[in-house]
């Protein structure tokens, strides 16, 4: 048992506040860890922006838990420990033939983390990280390991939980046969190409992503386009697809951050590689993407993105100098209670801002007001001012996940003051 006292968030925006640390290595020591604490918040990778891991008592990492991936081929479904990070589970699942759906921008970060919290890729086609789990592993207030899996009552509030049921120890995903994939990066899409035909845009790779500063109303900054093509097909020449219609194909090593080193990014050749190796923005043997900085995102839905997305870029002038870059990207709906695309498909609008908290929370307001227009939802893990009232009315379910938090965590062993805020 340590003392977190310095311990900080992997932006470094946070430094944590809780009394005790603990890095179980058994099931056995969780469960006694959990069950005799005032109250408990699970850490993962550090990625959150907020104070959402934080805890009155005792934070607790599943990092040191023992455990192996297990596939189970006839359901294609993997069992992976749940501190374990998507690039070390990447390579397992590729070296027994199997890969995941969609992966997010950073491989760095933990599985039950990004799952609790709603996290995602792009894709049309492509559902957050949390749409792909099947069941998950559960160590309780009162220390009892449960599982819950899909299509047990609860489950869809269960997945994208904020760490409030529990300290999950395990998560079940769908697998699929692995694939490969190229990656292409066009540079000065047109802004009004791109919303006269957003589905085209948007569907014109397995995974797509617009980046913009909001300066320039004309045109696009640059589009990273990942696309599918057959596992064998790794190691052989490709045809690159064609730049997007008034777009050049820009030069491999671009980074998201005009003036940062590309070097830390994947391939961008149009060269064939593994589907890990291209699906993330970052790769994971270097720091992941900017450090110093600050993040929000906010999910409307699909069939008003076009709308919004005119909005930003009528008020992304006015934040243009707090922020590093924006990203646009795609989501498909799903059923979990408070994921960002529940109900509908959706499209993500996320903003990367320098380093300075004070501005940038002054700024949100006015932000959200705008996006509140079209339901907006915010990502759990990333900055936002949203208020308790607001969220319970973009989320249908809302009140069924309050209640399923009293009935897993009568004592609210597992709230803190972030959640608290936001009426959970």
């Amino acid at each position: 048992m340590t003392t977190p006292s310095a311990a900080r968030n992997w932006a470094g925006n946070v430094e944590f506040a809780a009394p005790r640390f603990a890095e179980p290595t058994s099931i056995d020591e969780l469960a006694g860890l959990v069950s005799s604490a005032r109250a408990v918040r699970a850490v993962g990778s550090r990625h959150s922006f907020t104070r959402i891991a934080d805890s009155d008592d005792l934070m607790v990492s599943v990092a040191a838990l023992p455990g192996e991936l297990h596939v189970d081929a006839e359901r294609r479904v993997a069992s992976v420990p749940a501190g374990w990070r998507y690039a070390e589970l990447a390579r397992a699942l590729d070296a027994q033939g199997w890969a995941l759906g969609a992966m997010a921008s950073l491989p760095h970060i933990s599985v039950a983390g990004a799952v609790a919290t709603g996290t995602h890729g792009s894709g049309d086609a492509a559902g957050s990280l949390a749409s792909a789990v099947v069941g998950l592993e559960i160590v309780r207030a009162d220390g009892e390991l449960v599982r819950i899996a899909r299509g047990d009552e609860g489950f869809d509030g269960a997945v994208v939980s904020l760490g409030m049921l529990g300290v999950v120890t395990r998560v079940e995903l769908e697998v699929e046969p692995a694939y490969a994939m190229t990656q292409v990066v066009d540079r000065g899409l047109g802004w009004q190409t791109a919303l006269d035909d957003l589905d085209a845009v948007m569907g014109s790779a397995t995974s797509v992503s617009l980046f913009t500063n909001w300066r320039d109303a004309r045109r696009i900054d640059q589009v990273w386009r990942k696309s599918r093509v057959p596992h064998d097909a790794v190691g052989a020449a490709a045809e690159p697809p064609p730049p997007l219609p008034g777009a050049v194909r820009a030069a491999p090593g671009q980074h998201p951050l005009e003036g940062e080193s590309g070097e830390s990014c994947t391939d961008q050749s149009g060269a064939v590689g593994q589907w890990f190796e291209r699906l993330p923005h970052f790769r994971a043997e270097f720091t992941p993407s900017h450090g110093e900085e600050l993040q929000s995102e906010f999910f409307v839905p699909r069939a008003r993105a076009v709308d919004a997305l005119e909005t930003m870029r009528r008020i992304g002038p006015g934040i243009a100098d707090l922020l590093f870059v924006s990203e646009i990207r795609s989501i498909r709906a799903d059923d979990l209670w408070l994921s960002g695309a529940y109900g509908h498909d959706a499209i993500g609008i996320h903003c990367t801002w320098k380093p300075l908290e004070a501005e940038v929370r002054a700024a949100l307001p006015a932000l959200e007001d705008a996006l509140g227009e079209f339901g907006a939802r915010p990502h759990w893990g990333k900055v936002f001012t949203t208020n308790a009232d607001q969220l319970a009315g973009r989320y249908p379910r809302w009140r069924e996940f309050v209640e399923l938090r009293q009935q897993w965590d009568p004592r609210g062993v597992f709230r803190n003051a972030v959640v608290r805020s936001w009426g959970l």
